[in-house]
């Protein structure tokens, strides 16, 4: 019996040298005695190297009177090690719906942190239940569930494409909704691999690790999703704080990034607290609330700073055409007397510049020598030049077409920006030779030629950078210009397409994190609205509504400094990505922590 427990494997022969220790023949039933009573072993041999044989698995031990955790006298379960982090792991599909659903719902709520309706205090929450699943459930399960949340988020935050497939596509409903779920399931991938590195890194490095990581990873997966395939940064994580100034002003050192970066980390902190051990917890509430603090500390100094000297007056005009009439040669002349009129409105004030929204003219401005002669005279008249948007074609042919901005004096035109970053399937069709029969489906797909250099206009009134609709939302695009000189930025868009929807709202709310990443002032003029000049603080100090017909006039200020993320850029992501991919390259070199490995241990 010391043998056995010790782990020698006993001789087959030696199992049956007495009545009763094999199964009886037949003709022994009768005549089998009570089974003698085993001794106790005088000691317990450890289990490990020195343990049972491979081919003789060990057998279950009790006491004749059944153990005390084990009433019902069966052989009692070796005690199990709680999994890393102190959180038992959740698995089988039904233990997952729980904190699977939960993780759906809280990107249902994600989005509902976006204008409209703005509920920004969602954005702190609304991930803590995506981290949880991600440390309590699986890598398979964490990164389905984690994906289902993200593309449900991006569902309910891009609802407003529906009704520009709807309005100027030939697809009929419900399938308009299908292209727009394909960009929502390829955002959410994003997010579900964020959700499967939490989880892998939970089962390898502990529940506690992970969470530690889970912002870089978050911050590191906005950057692959703003860069890679084009980019797509719409519904970055810190968009949803672009009317809380004391939060916003991070954004100086960071840029939107580092927004994302706090909330995240807010969410994982609560995260913790449901899944990690209470000083583990109470630790991470304490890292998160410091970070909070610190933030809204250097908010509160930044806007306690008063506005960088030297102003200029720039007036903006919207003239809110819909967007079928824009491009209507019937309309034409009646397009032009909207701008003429707002125009000489607007220079009743005495701007330094007038600023037209993008495609404004409704003929190609070069190719059209008498609106181009008008123009150019109520340049001189008035002594003000002229910002305006226009279609470009370059060639002979009509072949090289272009988005422009071209600046208009007394002497005509004197400068132009052609715009860089096109739309995708707005303004270029991606793998054009694969997919090229989608430019049939919508009319406002076309086939645009991009420019190659981010001019800054060295004025009247001062140095300027132009960024063109879909620009504005690339962070590195816009430093381009800041880095070039431009101590204004001016944003031309036409968001007509997105009709009275909330992606008008959600373009603008990331103008005032341009205007914090580098203090400069943000003059944006938009068709059809929103309108608005931004601060340098991010303070929206003056806006036009959706179709609102009208001029804005106001004095900003020039840029005067250099902020950090003026002279870095994204080192922030830079250094999610860095942190990221060291803590998974050192959780692939450790062996999760399995069964066998836990009852070794605990041995």
């Amino acid at each position: 019996m010391g043998r056995a427990l010790a782990g020698a494997r006993v001789p087959p022969a030696a199992r049956h040298d007495r009545p009763g220790a094999g199964r009886p023949l037949p003709g022994q039933r009768r005549e089998r005695g009570p089974a003698a009573r085993p001794r106790p072993a005088r000691r317990l041999c450890p289990l490990g190297p020195r343990g049972p044989a491979r081919d003789d698995p060990p057998r279950g031990v009790r006491r004749r009177a059944g153990a005390r955790e084990d009433p019902r006298g069966r052989p009692a379960a070796p005690a199990r090690r709680p999994a890393p982090g102190g959180a038992l792991r959740r698995s089988g599909l039904r233990a997952s719906w729980g904190p699977g659903l939960a993780a759906a719902g809280g990107g249902v709520a994600l989005a509902l942190a976006f204008p409209a309706p703005g509920w920004a205090g969602a954005a702190w929450v609304a991930l803590a239940p995506l981290f949880y699943a991600a440390v309590v459930l699986g890598p398979r399960p964490a990164l389905g569930w984690a994906w289902l949340a993200g593309t449900l988020f991006f569902l309910v935050l891009l609802r407003w494409l529906d009704f520009t497939l709807r309005t100027y596509s030939v697809l009929p409903w419900p399938l308009t909704w299908v292209p727009t779920a394909l960009l929502a399931g390829y955002c959410g991938l994003w997010v579900g691999l964020v959700g499967g590195a939490v989880a892998w890194l939970a089962a390898r490095r502990g529940a506690a690790a992970a969470l530690a990581a889970a912002p870089f990873l978050w911050v590191a997966a906005e950057w692959g999703r703003g860069h890679l395939l084009g980019g797509f940064p719409w519904g970055s994580l810190g968009y949803t704080q672009w009317d809380q100034l004391a939060v916003l002003q991070v954004a100086e050192l960071g840029g939107v990034a580092a927004v994302s970066f706090v909330l995240a980390a807010v969410n994982a902190a609560l995260a913790g607290a449901l899944a990690l051990p209470r000083a583990a917890a109470l630790g991470g509430l304490a890292l998160a609330a410091g970070l909070v603090g610190a933030a809204l500390g250097f908010g509160a100094a930044r806007l306690a700073e008063g506005e960088p000297p030297g102003t200029v007056t720039v007036a903006v005009v919207q003239p809110a055409i819909d967007q079928p009439l824009k491009w209507d040669a019937r309309h034409t002349e009646a397009a032009l007397r909207i701008y003429g009129e707002l125009t000489r409105r607007a220079a009743d004030a005495r701007p330094d510049l007038i600023v037209w929204p993008e495609t404004a003219s409704p003929t190609p401005l070069r190719r059209d020598p008498e609106l181009l002669e008008a123009l150019r005279a109520l340049a001189a008249t008035r002594g003000v030049p002229l910002l305006v948007g226009s279609m470009d074609v370059v060639d002979a042919a009509g072949a090289d077409v272009r988005n422009t901005a071209f600046l208009v004096t007394g002497a005509g035109i004197v400068g132009r920006y052609d715009k860089i970053h096109l739309v995708p399937f707005g303004e270029y069709v991606p793998l054009a030779s694969v997919i090229g029969f989608v430019r049939g489906w919508a009319e406002f797909i076309s086939e645009l030629t991009p420019g190659s250099r981010a001019t800054v206009f060295a004025g009247p009134p001062a140095p300027f950078g132009v960024v063109i609709c879909y620009e504005g939302i690339f962070p590195d695009l816009v430093r381009r210009f800041v880095r070039g000189g431009a101590r204004l930025v001016v944003n031309m868009t036409n968001d007509a397409w997105f009709g009275r929807t909330s992606g008008p709202l959600q373009h603008l709310a990331m103008y005032p994190f341009r205007a914090v990443e580098h203090r400069v002032a943000v003059v944006r003029a938009a068709n059809t609205g929103v309108s608005a000049l931004v601060a340098p603080s991010g303070r929206i100090v003056e806006s036009l509504g959706l179709f609102a017909r009208g001029t804005l006039v106001g004095r900003v200020p020039l840029r005067a400094r250099e902020t950090l993320f003026s002279r870095l850029g994204d080192w922030l992501s830079w250094l999610a990505l860095a942190v990221s991919g060291s803590a998974l390259a050192a959780a692939a070199r450790r062996r999760p922590a399995g069964p066998a490995t836990t009852e070794a241990r605990a041995a």
